[in-house]
């Protein structure tokens, strides 16, 4: 989609109500709610985590979502794409501040650059006890990445129609901390399979950005 035509739409999701947990479980992992209840009293005690939605058009102008593969690490992420963010710090003012610092972080893109258009739903997860709350930014500029060799492996750049289009979304297997694989709902973007909470977050954006464009 050309960048010109997104941004005369995107302005309106300002004005959609937030849909969660609606959303959210149409790529939920079918065994989400049963650790959502063993998790229930950790809950109250989760860190906070921010994460950004960034899209922005490339040379040609057409519009694209940013995603990153985290390095191999012995954690719950390992490996995983998401979207960049990370935790919250004590000095940080608020979560958003969060989100935008990490991202300028993780793939080198200046907190200036992003114009915050939304907050979305946060969602726990579980594995981790993190409340992650995600924001949906734009950026006007043609954007160079720089990324975090520390903690970012690869940075993905996918194209806007890719996203939306419904073929994109996948059944998958994935481990659990059981030793069984599961099947999954998914998206394969890129070649990648993104699944569990970026799944759920980008399941929210995309019956937004369905109902504006």
């Amino acid at each position: 989609m050309d960048f010109n035509t997104f941004l005369e739409s995107i302005v309106n999701i300002k004005h959609l109500p937030l849909l969660g947990e609606e959303a959210h479980a149409k790529l939920s992992p079918p065994y989400r709610l049963d650790l959502a209840e063993k998790y229930k009293e950790k809950r109250k005690s989760a860190s906070k985590a921010g994460v950004m939605a960034l899209f922005y058009p490339d040379e040609n102008r057409k519009t694209h979502l940013v995603f990153i593969l985290r390095k191999s690490y012995k954690g719950v992420h390992s490996a995983q794409i998401g979207f960049p963010g990370g935790k919250f710090e004590k000095t940080d003012l608020d979560i958003m501040e969060t989100a935008l610092r990490e991202t300028e972080e993780e793939i080198g893109v200046p907190t200036k650059q992003v114009e915050v258009l939304k907050t979305l739903s946060p969602l726990y997860i579980p594995p981790s006890n993190f409340m992650v709350h995600p924001f949906l930014g734009i950026s006007r500029d043609t954007l160079q990445f720089v990324k975090q060799e520390t903690e970012v492996e690869e940075i993905l750049e996918v194209r806007l129609n890719d996203f939306l289009d419904d073929r994109n979304i996948v059944s998958t297997k994935v481990p659990t901390s059981y030793n069984v694989e599961v099947e999954v709902p998914a998206f394969k973007l890129n070649g990648h399979i993104v699944w569990g909470a970026t799944a759920m977050m980008l399941s929210e954006i995309k019956v937004l950005l369905k109902d504006i464009l």
